[in-house]
């Protein structure tokens, strides 16, 4: 499974997450998360990383322009659109995007099954929450192009291989506090993840 370490707020714990073989770091530019990182800072942040590293922005309840803006001014490369909006809404950002579904009950993650899209569980607050989703749900349905979050952890993550997942988010499961990580938590993680 592909990994994407999410909340990145610093340089130290976005090497320590590449280093340790995830393939994707997550920014979020929503001012209400507590991992919230300034524009700036993540591009300070991303212009140290090595290349063929996926460098994911979240957004929530922003306009395809803010959204283009800051992807192309922070050296992102995917935009991960965190909240709902219209078909269209996507093409109208001209920049690869990743569509989040939060999902309430089963029939949620029956949506959209011909793109990649990320699966959370709904919880009033966007991302991060460690709430977890019913994984029986997942249970002989294709996971090929479902990226899963929400309540994921080192101690959890190995159980999901049998799905067939196109990869695992984790944000609060590898912390030590709100936007910083905790390294041996990540290592194991990823560890785990991807023997």
């Amino acid at each position: 499974m592909r990994v994407k370490i999410c909340g990145i707020t610093n340089i130290e714990d976005a090497l320590l997450a590449i280093n340790a073989g995830a393939d994707a770091l997550g920014f979020v530019f929503y001012p209400e998360s507590p991992r919230y990182i300034a524009p700036e800072n993540a591009k300070a942040v991303i212009a140290a990383l090595p290349p063929f590293v996926e460098k994911v922005a979240l957004f929530v309840n922003e306009t395809p322009d803010v959204i283009r803006s800051v992807c192309l001014s922070t050296g992102c490369t995917l935009a991960q659109i965190h909240f709902d909006v219209q078909d269209d809404f996507f093409s109208d950002v001209h920049f690869p995007t990743l569509r989040v579904i939060r999902a309430q009950k089963k029939e949620d993650i029956l949506t959209y099954t011909d793109e990649y899209r990320l699966i959370d569980a709904y919880c009033e607050a966007y991302g991060g929450s460690g709430k977890r989703l019913n994984i029986e749900w997942f249970e002989g349905i294709d996971c090929s192009k479902i990226i899963l979050a929400g309540g994921l952890d080192p101690e959890n993550v190995a159980s999901l291989k049998p799905y067939g997942f196109y990869g695992v988010d984790v944000s609060s499961g590898v912390e030590a506090s709100y936007g910083k990580k905790d390294h041996k938590l990540v290592e194991t993680f990823i560890q785990k993840a991807k023997v």
